[in-house]
Order: C-alpha cells, then structure tokens, then sequence
C-alpha cells in the first residue's frame, strides 16, 4: 500500500453505497471502475463493513490499486486506482 495522502486524492468518480448491504457496494465498484480512464480513482461510500475487506481483494484480483480507506462519519471513504 503506498503513503498517499488520502485526503488530498481528488477522486473521477464518487460510489455512494451507504444504504446498500454487501455485495451491493462491490456490484458498484464494478460499474464505477469501467466508467473512468486508466490512472483514475474512484471513491466508494459504504457503511457495510465487510466493504473495506471485499473491495481491496476484488481491486487487486482484477488488476486495479487499492489505495487505501478513511474512516467518514458512519461510513468508510475506500479509494481504488484503475490500472488496466
């Protein structure tokens, strides 16, 4: 995982699955990813906590970079960089 400064990343494309239980924010994810160029980041919103485990192993099995995830308030902020 790198040091990036989770903060400052300026995501291409905010998931907002706060209201949806697992796999509902990796169904998502799934979408999101093939919406935004090679080198973006996309930001999911889930308030299910399995999200921050499954997102990260799905990332890397599909080839894509998990950057990391915030903690926001009564949901976690995960980051993903599309790498193919």
């Amino acid at each position: 995982m790198s040091s990036i400064d989770l903060s400052t990343i300026q995501p291409a494309k905010v998931v907002d699955a706060r209201g949806s239980a697992c796999p509902g924010p990796l169904l998502e994810a799934k979408k999101a990813i093939g919406t935004v160029a090679v080198g973006q980041t996309i930001e999911v919103w889930s308030g299910d906590p399995s999200t921050k485990n499954d997102l990260p192993k799905w990332a890397v099995k599909m080839g894509h970079e998990f950057l990391g995830v915030l903690a926001g308030e009564g949901y976690d902020r995960i980051f993903i960089k599309r790498r193919k």
